[in-house]
């Protein structure tokens, strides 16, 4: 199961259910793929295919919603 946190711009923001602790976020679209971490701050951790701007475009995305994801991690994972 991997539930979806949000989407936008064409991105699909989601966790996989069963992961590593350390609190990140994937992200995919019709481009490619990646993996941001959230803690101890959002850094990007894998990219699959995305263009330098569009890994600009994505931080901006994930720190923008940020708050969001890490209510949404809290809930999922009940940490």
């Amino acid at each position: 199961m991997s539930p979806t946190v949000f989407r936008e711009d064409g991105y699909r923001f989601f966790f996989f259910s069963r992961e590593e602790e350390r609190m990140h976020v994937h992200v995919v679209s019709g481009e490619g793929e990646a993996k941001f971490w959230l803690e101890p701050e959002i850094e990007l951790a894998k990219n699959y295919n995305y263009s330098r701007k569009q890994l600009k475009t994505i931080e901006s995305l994930v720190e923008a919603h940020y708050n969001e994801l890490i209510g949404a991690w809290k809930q999922h994972f009940g940490s």
